[in-house]
Order: structure tokens, then sequence, then C-alpha cells
């Protein structure tokens, strides 16, 4: 079976899934979808766009569901609005609307993608509109074009809640620059997000829906700074969050620096994470780049994490700066960077969550790290998941936390989801949010990093 025909034969079966629809007809060769005009994605009003409140719809369109570039029955609502980016500049973004026919106006999940990326060509918003470059290069040359292809696999993660009648906002969490990794811009352009779908009639989203966010790995980033940042940031929305379903968390940046770096698997995301810092918060990193760093920063410019899985084995921060920067505390920006998305020491959010961690990272190549650092699933540690939680059980949230300690990253993105799926519909039906505080075990210090010298 060739890959166009079996692509439009997964496309098929899950358009019956997310429809409901059983009628045969609905897997006949479904016909590539047209690459919307890529103009949609830059506002060029007349007004200045810091003159729109964050939230702010600007343009609106609806076009067909695509999986893998093949359109589905289901039509997507996108939205360009105004949010704002790590430095407090205002950006325009895009997020998209799903509304099954079954949908419930009150009752909505804002779902953020895994889609991990340095390429704003692999952002969910161009997924569901057929715009994935399956089989292109980057804009660099440097890399083969998978990473726009990960919101289509989340598409098997759509069908429960369709089947629910929940409509689900994916917001392009890192903005329109693709900036990985920067925690506090993925929680305002996810928070902006939801409020700018409210803000369109076609998405039949009402004022005082009820929200539950929703989001593994990166996801897992969006939803929990969205989380911190909306009693200050999005005040309306959060009266509207009745909770979060989060699994594989980054906490402290700079332990996973750590825990991740020289990891067989894991190796490669440590440079993905410093360029999408750097590119976030406008920091050049180069006067501290070894010959190699240079190198290898040059090629994770539009990567994916599809690009460096595996392909990076071995590679440490060490490899990447000039010997008197081994120690990546003495490197100014980076401490000051990585204490500004650290969620150990931001605000305490006030909603019910439901956090899931792996612990045996040693099946994706990344040994325990060292004292105050420990086991993780990979890429991910679990030491600091568990602290945070406990912050929150002290602040009073109810919070449920399920610890998978014979698996990694991966796999436990497969525990987490119908444990995830099962939390939020408790939520929509009124059902108490359970808490096992008193069973979370201690963790590791998310104190702030301090400045080192040469």
């Amino acid at each position: 079976m060739s890959s166009r025909v079996l692509s439009r034969t997964v496309v098929g079966v899950l358009a019956v899934a997310l429809t409901g629809v059983g009628a045969p007809a609905a897997l006949a060769q479904p016909a590539l979808a047209q690459s919307p005009d890529d103009s949609f994605y830059s506002y060029e009003g007349a007004a200045p766009l810091s003159s729109y409140a964050p939230g702010a719809v600007l343009e609106t369109r609806t076009v067909p569901y695509t999986i893998l570039n093949i359109p589905t029955p289901i039509q997507a609502v996108q939205v360009l609005y105004r949010s704002t980016d790590a430095l407090g500049q205002p950006s325009a973004n895009v997020t998209s609307i799903l509304r099954p026919a079954n949908g419930q106006p009150d009752k909505v999940v804002s779902y953020q993608s895994f889609y991990d990326s340095l390429n704003p060509d692999d952002s969910p918003s161009r997924a569901i509109a057929g715009n994935t470059p399956i089989g292109d290069w980057t804009p660099s040359g440097r890399n083969f074009n998978v990473g726009g292809t990960f919101t289509s696999i989340e598409a098997a993660l759509f069908g429960p809640l369709f089947a629910l009648g929940y409509t689900i906002v994916v917001p392009d969490t890192e903005g329109p620059d693709a900036n990985f990794a920067a925690g506090p811009e993925y929680g305002m352009m996810t928070l902006d997000a939801l409020r700018a779908a409210k803000d369109v009639p076609e998405t039949g989203i009402t004022d005082d829906a009820e929200i539950a966010l929703m989001g593994y790995s990166g996801g897992a980033i969006a939803t929990n700074w969205a989380s911190i940042l909306a009693p200050a940031y999005a005040p309306e929305i959060n009266d509207n969050l009745i909770g979060a379903a989060q699994g594989g968390v980054l906490v402290n940046p700079a332990n996973n620096l750590r825990y991740a770096s020289g990891s067989i698997g894991w190796g490669g995301v440590v440079g993905m994470a410093i360029v999408g810092v750097a590119r976030s918060y406008d920091i050049d990193f180069g006067k501290y780049l070894s010959d190699r760093g240079r190198d290898v920063m040059a090629r994770l410019e539009d990567a994916s994490i599809g690009n460096v899985l595996a392909q990076y084995p071995g590679l440490t921060w060490q490899e990447l700066v000039k010997p008197e920067y081994a120690d990546p505390n003495t490197v100014p920006e980076y401490v000051d960077v990585v204490n500004k998305i650290n969620m150990g020491t931001a605000a305490t959010p006030t909603i019910p969550m439901f956090i899931a961690q792996a612990a045996n990272g040693t099946i994706e190549g990344t040994q325990p790290g060292g004292p105050g650092v420990g086991a993780g699933d990979g890429v991910m540690i679990t030491g600091d998941v568990r602290t945070l939680a406990r912050k929150y059980c002290d602040a009073g949230l109810p919070i449920q936390y399920d610890q998978y300690d014979t698996i990694s990253h991966f796999l436990g993105a497969l525990l987490w989801l119908p444990g995830a799926l099962t939390w939020i519909d408790d939520r929509f039906t009124g059902k108490p949010a359970p808490s096992n505080c008193a069973n979370i075990a201690p963790g590791n210090s998310l104190a702030p990093q301090e400045h080192a010298a040469r």
C-alpha cells in the first residue's frame, strides 16, 4: 500500500470517528487540501497592532479540518488575533477552533499541541488548514520537514473529545516565530486564543463557557503557564477555567539542561531550547559558542523535535560553548532567562489540576541526574514536578498527581491521556476535583539560579 493511499485510509477512518458518521462513502478517496494563503498569518491593518487589546480578533477564515493535508468533513474556524510575546511586545498569532456536530457551546477544551518546533511552518494552524509541507526541506535547507505532521497525529486525541461534544481550541502556542520553550509566551498565546475564540460568533462559544486546559510535554508548557498567568493576565478567562490536565511537565529548565545534556535520545533538545529562548528573549549567545556550537545552532534554527531526537546522541552543553563557559551559570544571559521561565518561582494558579509524570528515562537514553536532579522521564525531571505539585497543594488547590515509575516520556503520554480525559470529563459534569496531595513525595529545590564567576 502506498503512503498516499495509507494516508487517505487513515484520514477516512479518523473522519468517521470524529464526525460520528458511519457511511462508507466517508472513506472514498478524499482529495488533498489546497494550501491556504499564508498572508492570513500577517497582520496588515492600518491601525498599529499595539492599538488592539490582547485577544482582539484581527481576521477570521473557515477551512476544512485536514489530517496529513487531506480534508475531513469537519470545518475549522481560524482566527488571527493580537497577543503578547515574551518581551511584552504585541504579536499577531493564530488559533483554530474545531466544533463537532454535537458541540455544546458552554464546554470548551483548550488543547495545547506538543508540536515542539523552531519552524513556524510546523504550527498546528497550518496543519489543520492543510498546509503541512510534508516531504519538503525547511526554509534553511538543513532539515527535512516532519514537524508539521505531529498535529495530524494528535487528531487521534480529538475523537474522544468530539464524542463528548466539546469544542476544541488549538492555539499556535509558540507564536508566529516558533519560539520553542518560551513558557510565559506560550501561556499568553493560549489565553489570548481563548479570548479571541469567544468573540467569533462562528465558534458558538458562549461568554460563560467552562474551559478546561489540556496538554502533554510541550503542550504542558503552555497549559501550566496559561494556568499561572491567567489570574493576572486574563482574569475573565481564569473565571471560566475549571481545571488543567497536563503531563511531562518542564518546570525548572536549568535542571532539565543538566539532566538531558549528554542524553542519547534527548541531547539535541538542549540545543533547541537554547535557540528558542535566545530567539524569544532577543539574546545573542554567539559570543559564548564553540565552533561545534555555532554549527549545531545553525542547523537547529528551523528544526523540529522530529529532526533532533536521537540525531545528536550525547550532545552536551559543554560541546556547544567555549571551555570557559562549561558551567552554564557563568553565562549571565542564560541565568537570567532560565529564572524567568522557572515555573517553581512563578505565581500560583487558582484551578484544580491533574498532573502526570513518568520516571524511567533510561529507556530513552537519559541517565538519572546527580543530587538535586535525580530521575526523570528522559527529558522532564520527576522531582521537579513533584515539588511543583506540592507547592500547588500547599496553596490549597486540589491536585491529583500520578507518577509512572517504570516508563519514560513517550510511553507516559499513553498512560496520561485516558486519565486526563476522564479527569476533564468529571470536571465538566460537576464532580469534585480529587486530590492526593498527602501522598506526593518531596522533590527537588526549584530555587532561582545564581550567577557564577568564570
